[in-house]
């Protein structure tokens, strides 16, 4: 518990609503998958890849993506993100993120998360949350 070892995987899925749309998202016009409910469905899969061996009392923060959308998914369609922790270099993890439709490649994610303690890190966000 709390080694967070490359290697740890997770898959989540998402079948395509109006909701995740560009064009409920104002990321375009159109109605298929939006790149940020990509991305959103892509993160969830690293948090969900860590979300049993992080040490007590931590958690992990997004600080960077890289996302190839290759493939409209229209609506009523299903995607799978296969993430794969490559890294954990001190406090940094590195993830790569596979996004199929049908076994097709629809995105290429390359995501970076931080491993913080929550109580400090939400402790640094009040004052600025108060406003």
């Amino acid at each position: 518990m709390g080694r967070c070892d490359p290697g740890l995987k997770s898959d989540r899925v998402l079948e395509v609503g109006e909701e995740h749309t560009a064009r409920a998202l104002g990321s375009g016009d159109v109605p298929v998958l939006a790149t940020p409910s990509l991305l959103t469905l892509a993160e969830s899969a690293c948090v969900e890849a860590i979300a049993d061996d992080l040490p007590e009392g931590q958690t992990s923060v997004g600080t960077w993506a890289e996302v190839e959308h290759l493939k409209a998914t229209p609506i009523g369609h299903t995607v799978c993100a296969h993430a794969t922790l490559i890294g954990h270099h001190g406090r940094r993890l590195e993830f790569k993120v596979s996004v199929e439709q049908d076994g097709e490649p629809v995105a290429r994610v390359s995501h970076r998360r931080v491993l913080v303690d929550r109580a400090r890190f939400l402790d640094k966000v009040a004052p600025a949350a108060a406003g």
